[in-house]
């Protein structure tokens, strides 16, 4: 199984929950995604289903490999597990996902349900992730939550989880996954990637914010070229928009989809940074410009605006933060 990096308090949380034998029934495993949500989930429902056949002489949510769960976990034929995601497009040739996770799969929960578990006291349910269920189809996992069977395990992650039924919220417990500290990130991308260099896990630690997954989807991207270029931006300004026009045209090209939706991601988040370093009226102004870029990514991405207009205004937006001579931008 992929380790899990990090996340050292909510392995004992969830641990002191299960050895002192009040686990709750359902979990939701929150954080920003990239950061090992699912990977926890797996190796959470793991040890409960392998401890429910014995003691392990194990750390955290470890199972040693040589373990029958762990054997049956990894071929994906655990009887008492059930792992609910979007399936593939049967138009599909390129393995494209449908949009969600229909009705039809939550009701195949109760194939699971209606024996006694098999291995084990046991019988767990992992959703990666819940964001992704239909409308029926969460109606109908509510009713398991409401009356869960003896001994079972709902692990729900959820990126996004104020957009869930205020009903399945009130009845998990949540467990909130931090991102990542610098030395955990460098571990988990040294794992992913044991061909990198220092200095380019250095430039995916800093292009992640405490994501690998993030991280990852960056590889490749020149992430800190990029970074460079707008925080040269924010620091000198761009009085003849020579540089908005540059950025603007480079991410502008087909070829520069994946740089262009990293920029998109990336600016908001350098407006952000630099906000915290002000205070008063530089802070609101900041903090206007803030609102304004995440509103803007949002839509671009949402009405598949034209990407050369898009970055030329947003770097707009990086341009105004250079006005130090302003007092409205004054550096706390």
């Amino acid at each position: 199984m992929i380790p899990l990096y990090g996340h050292d308090p909510a392995v004992a949380f969830f641990r002191d929950s299960l050895d002192r034998g009040r686990l709750h029934h359902a979990w939701l495993i929150t954080g920003v995604q990239g950061i090992g949500k699912a990977t926890f989930a797996a190796k959470a429902g793991l040890r409960v289903l392998a401890g429910g056949q014995g003691a392990i002489d194990a750390p955290g949510l470890d199972v040693p490999d040589v373990h029958p769960a762990a054997k049956l976990m990894a071929a994906g034929s655990h009887p008492d597990l059930m792992v609910l995601e979007r399936l593939a497009k049967d138009s599909s040739a390129t393995g494209e996902l449908a949009r969600s996770i229909s009705v039809d799969q939550v009701r195949g929960l109760q194939r699971l349900f209606s024996t006694t578990a098999s291995l084990s006291p046991w019988r767990v349910v992992i959703i990666d992730s819940i964001d992704d269920l239909e409308r029926n189809a969460a109606n109908a996992l509510l009713k398991n939550l409401e009356e869960p069977p003896s001994h079972s395990l709902f692990l729900l992650v959820s990126h996004a989880p104020e957009r869930l039924l205020p009903t399945i919220r009130s009845r998990c417990r949540l467990l909130r996954l931090s991102p990542l500290e610098t030395d955990a990130m460098a571990a988990a991308l040294r794992s992913a990637v044991p061909d990198a260099d220092d200095a380019e896990i250095a430039d995916l630690v800093t292009a992640g914010q405490g994501s690998p997954g993030r991280a990852m989807a960056f590889r490749g991207l020149d992430i800190a070229g990029l970074d460079r270029a707008m925080e040269t931006i924010t620091r000198e300004g761009d009085p003849t928009n020579a540089r908005r026009v540059a950025l603007a045209q480079s991410l502008a090209l087909k070829s520069a989809q994946p740089r262009y939706e990293a920029f998109l991601a990336r600016a908001p988040s350098l407006i952000a940074a630099i906000a915290r370093s002000r205070r008063g009226a530089a802070l609101a102004e900041s903090i206007r410009l803030w609102e304004r870029a995440q509103s803007l990514a949002s839509s671009a991405r949402g009405l598949s605006l034209e990407p050369e207009s898009v970055v030329f205004e947003l770097s707009g937006m990086l341009a105004a933060l250079a006005d130090d001579t302003s007092p409205r931008f004054a550096r706390g």
